[in-house]
């Protein structure tokens, strides 16, 4: 499972599938985060936690705990993953 932690800054990924339950995923979702959601890591600090964001146009910071339940596809082909 490649998730969103691993990437790095300048990369652009596509959301396969948040794992979790409970307030965290919903936490996620509420942030714009969802299936199929284009997201782009702009920044990483330098101590490597939180990371920067850009999601439906606007930006966020996400701890990379939080960013470990988020799946994401690499490569994508007409809205299919990859990998």
């Amino acid at each position: 499972m490649f998730s969103l932690e691993n990437v790095r800054p300048g990369h652009s990924v596509k959301v396969k599938k948040i794992h979790g339950y409970g307030a965290l995923k919903s936490r996620i979702m509420d942030m714009g985060i969802t299936q199929g959601t284009e997201v782009v890591i702009k920044k990483c600090a330098p101590l490597g936690d939180p990371i920067q964001l850009e999601v439906r146009g606007y930006q966020l910071s996400l701890r990379k705990a939080d960013a470990r339940n988020i799946e994401i596809c690499i490569s994508c082909e007409n809205d299919q993953c990859l990998m």
